[in-house]
């Protein structure tokens, strides 16, 4: 299955995608201070819909992503969730899940022909929102996620990603970013 328009601005995002410009700035436990990691990363977004919720209609993407550093075998990061785009709306939706206990979901107003767009979540929002594991809300508490998506460029999106985390063993909040430029190496 191809996106087409019923994506809106997602449908740019469909295929199989790689980078290996990424930056990962988040504090090190083993350091004990914030590092810069270099890594590469392989997205595939597959397109889904129409979905429907009663009048609410959703086209979306299922996505996987997984992240390296240097020429590691095992990720270091990985993500599975959906993408939606909520037409009537003009709202796109990202739920993601990440495999040390934690549940994202980010969204924002977006144009329909948008090729750069904002999404943000917040602890304690009933709507965009965050969660996760005791273990990580007494150690780092993630309260705000924010990512800037672009693709303005054919075949190519990039993305930058603030985290602010509260991690038990500083007195001031952290500031955890990931960037990366992916370029598409399959279609959907």
């Amino acid at each position: 299955m191809s996106a087409g328009p019923e994506w809106g601005p997602l449908a740019r995002l469909a295929g199989i995608w790689e980078g290996d410009q990424g930056e990962d700035v988040a504090y090190g436990n083993v350091e004990d201070k914030v590092i810069v990691t270099p890594f590469r990363e392989h997205i595939d977004f597959k397109p889904f819909g129409p979905v429907e919720n009663g009048s609410q209609v959703l086209y979306g993407l299922d996505y996987r992503m997984a992240g390296w550093r240097g020429d590691e075998d095992n990720p270091f990061h990985t993500e599975v969730g959906y993408w939606m785009w909520d037409a009537r709306d003009s709202e796109v939706v990202r739920c993601f899940l990440i495999p040390r206990g934690s549940a994202v979901v980010a969204g924002g107003t977006v144009a329909a022909d948008a090729t750069k767009f904002n999404l943000e979540a917040r602890i304690g929002s009933q709507t965009y929102g965050i969660l996760a594991n005791n273990w990580l809300d007494k150690n780092a508490r993630s309260v705000s996620y924010e990512v800037t998506i672009d693709t303005s460029v054919d075949d190519e999106f990039t993305y930058t990603e603030t985290t602010v985390i509260k991690h038990a063993r500083l007195p001031e909040e952290i500031i955890h970013t990931d960037r990366n430029t992916l370029r598409r190496i399959a279609d959907a």
